[in-house]
């Protein structure tokens, strides 16, 4: 195993494994802000337990997420030092502002939200919670502006002198087009992602018959944030494709296993790709969606991989341009197969969401527990698609993968510090289910012990 290969399956996981936290952070911040202002207008003081609880869930998830996404940032200066020394200065301007600015306003209110429910009047408590939920959709923005950048480098120049990029419109960094598609993207899996968690969490509570006037409650509102965010980012993500068709063609050829130029070619569902042949060796095909799904229109010819690469070594010169076609195909047919079942499990809970129908739907609720796995198999296959089938590239026609390696760090260092992360996310990732669950099972128990000492709890027979 050489230095590049464990570089990347580091980045890979350390990525993976801190994008299973972002979008919750995003969503559940907004979820709780809505229910609180709730909360506020209708004085309805039941509430306030629902709202701690979720809080709670939501702070443990937030501190891991930081803690994954700071290691994952330091990469950048160890592993890919030839990446940020080329690049830096444009990478480096919305990942300062993302730290300096947006994270410090989330942790600052965030805080003040968590200690200052009995010392902060009820609006300004409010606003705190507000302001995480704010300042978690600014701070994804930034950490996109960066990765949009990698995928479309916009607003720099090379300099002769230096050999290396720099920012010359700041504005066309954030209004780089990429950023419109992968942004409402990200934040549309977030609130699906959010539905989806707390909509399990619900279910679990209501068949344990726990608070269920407040879990049907949390369950409604969760059942629009899954179905909006479901529906919204299916259909965002296929505006996105179409996007990145005359953006990417490699990538969403390879997405497709779409191998040989055609006009209204088919769309594979199932396909054995041969690289070595430059075709599929077996595939299942719908007849003419594949037009469609790259242009809106029927019809309409689309290049395939073997005519893309000839392009691209054409343009920049001699080189494999062909990403790993069996991980794109699969990963983007599992991100739309999860989709797809979350669309009709919000849908489901969206009809079913009465209290008195929810009480008839046992294997309904049920099923949801194990649904909250849905958005996030969706969103790391989401970015697998992203991040593999712009490969060869780093940065998209500047500078490759394997020139943005570290030249200095040697492969049993990275290998060592791979293996350090893996374990420690491992013991993290066990720390944070056992957290999680640990305050499922207790319900709200200590929450409305807190608001009123008098009431008597009997924790497995229900409240008396």
């Amino acid at each position: 195993m050489d230095v590049l290969f464990l570089a990347r399956l580091q980045f890979a996981t350390t990525t993976v494994f801190h994008y299973f936290f972002v979008p919750l952070s995003i969503g559940l911040a907004l979820f709780i802000a809505i229910l609180q202002t709730r909360y506020l207008r209708t004085g309805d003081k039941e509430m306030k337990p629902l709202i701690k609880f979720l809080g709670k869930l939501f702070t443990i998830n937030f501190a891991i997420g930081v803690a994954t996404g700071i290691v994952q940032e330091f990469q950048f200066g160890m592993n890919w030092s030839e990446y940020s020394r080329y690049v830096g200065d444009i990478f480096g301007v919305p990942l300062a502002i993302e730290a300096l600015l947006a994270f410090f306003i989330e942790s600052t209110f965030l805080g003040l939200w968590i200690f200052g429910w009995e010392k902060l009047s009820k609006k300004l408590h409010l606003a705190c919670i507000w302001l995480v939920a704010a300042a978690s959709a600014i701070s994804a923005f930034w950490i996109l502006a960066a990765n949009s950048f990698m995928q479309n480098p916009v607003g720099y120049t090379i300099n002769a002198t230096t050999a290396r990029a720099e920012l010359t419109s700041f504005a066309e960094l954030l209004t780089n087009p990429y950023i419109l598609y992968q942004y409402t993207h990200v934040f549309t899996g977030a609130l699906a992602t959010t539905g989806f968690f707390v909509l399990g969490i619900s279910a679990y509570q209501i068949l344990k018959g726990r608070d269920q006037q407040l879990f049907n409650k949390a369950f409604k509102q969760a059942a629009i944030f899954a179905i909006i965010g479901s529906l919204a980012v299916i259909n965002i993500g296929h505006l996105y494709g179409v996007f990145l068709t005359e953006q990417q063609p490699m990538k969403m050829a390879a997405a497709d296993a779409h191998w040989n130029t055609a006009d209204n070619p088919d769309w594979a569902i199932i396909a054995f790709p041969d690289k070595a042949q430059g075709r599929n060796s077996f595939d299942i095909k719908v007849p003419g969606v594949l037009s469609f799904l790259s242009y809106n229109q029927f019809g309409r010819q689309v290049e395939g991989i073997n005519d893309i690469q000839k392009e691209m070594a054409a343009q920049y010169g001699a080189g494999d341009y062909i990403p790993n076609v069996w991980v794109t195909f699969y990963a983007f047919r599992i991100m739309v197969a999860a989709g797809m079942l979350m669309i009709l499990m919000s849908l489901l809970a969206l009809l079913w969401r009465q209290p008195e129908k929810l009480a008839q739907k046992h294997k309904f609720l049920k099923l949801l527990i194990p649904c909250m796995l849905l958005p996030i198999i969706a969103n790391s296959c989401g970015w697998l698609v992203a991040e593999l089938g712009r490969q060869p590239w780093i940065v998209y026609g500047l500078q490759t993968v394997n020139q943005g390696v570290s030249q200095v760090v040697a492969a049993p260092t990275v290998l060592l510090s791979l293996i350090g992360f893996t374990v420690l996310y491992t013991i993290l990732l066990v720390i944070t289910v056992k957290l999680m669950k640990k305050f499922c099972r207790e319900g709200l128990v200590a929450e409305i012990i807190e608001q009123d000492p008098a009431v008597t709890v009997a924790v497995e027979g229900g409240r008396e």
